[in-house]
């Protein structure tokens, strides 16, 4: 958060731990909320902050996924925040995806904080745009029922990681 204004600390709406008071870090708490209490997910089922490591040629990043949502121990959504355009996220966000656990994460959401597009994590077609249509636990469980684990090829794990290289690493990816 180096070049983010801090602005102090506040407690973490699912963890309960402190964490610099960024704008950023704002509207992530304000997501957490609005799953949890209008979603109906509960906060063990939301992992925030999830580190993925990455490595490209001799370039190695660490990169942050911002929230994962579970089923039954099945991760089927992760939500990335990025301030902006949310088109311009659409891509990075697959590539979490698809690198975060070795098979695809169904859904994919990506968001500014104040709108959101749903992208579907095997084809990559937007399903659905705003906030409140992001799929609440019910739907994300039906959603899921009955999807098999897609396994990620070490190819294409090749691929996605130079797409985050390129669109989340400073410097970019000169492979």
């Amino acid at each position: 958060m180096a070049n983010h204004l801090i602005l102090g600390e506040l407690n973490d709406f699912l963890t309960g731990k402190m964490l610099p008071d960024t704008l950023d870090e704002r509207y992530l708490q304000k997501i957490a909320k609005f799953l949890v209490n209008e979603k109906g997910y509960l906060k063990k089922e939301i992992q925030s902050r999830r580190t993925l490591n990455i490595k490209a040629g001799i370039k190695k990043a660490e990169l942050i996924v911002d929230l994962v949502v579970f089923v039954a121990e099945f991760a089927a959504l992760i939500i990335q925040y990025g301030p902006g355009s949310l088109v311009t996220r659409h891509r990075p966000g697959l590539s979490f995806g698809r690198l975060l656990f070795p098979y695809q994460i169904p859904l994919i959401a990506v968001t500014n904080g104040l709108d959101a597009d749903l992208l579907d994590g095997f084809s990559g077609k937007r399903i659905i745009s705003g906030m409140t249509n992001l799929p609440g636990k019910k739907e994300l469980a039906n959603h899921c029922k009955g999807l098999a684990k897609k396994m990620i090829s070490t190819r294409q794990a090749e691929i996605e990681t130079r797409i985050l290289f390129a669109f989340e690493v400073d410097g970019s990816c000169n492979l």
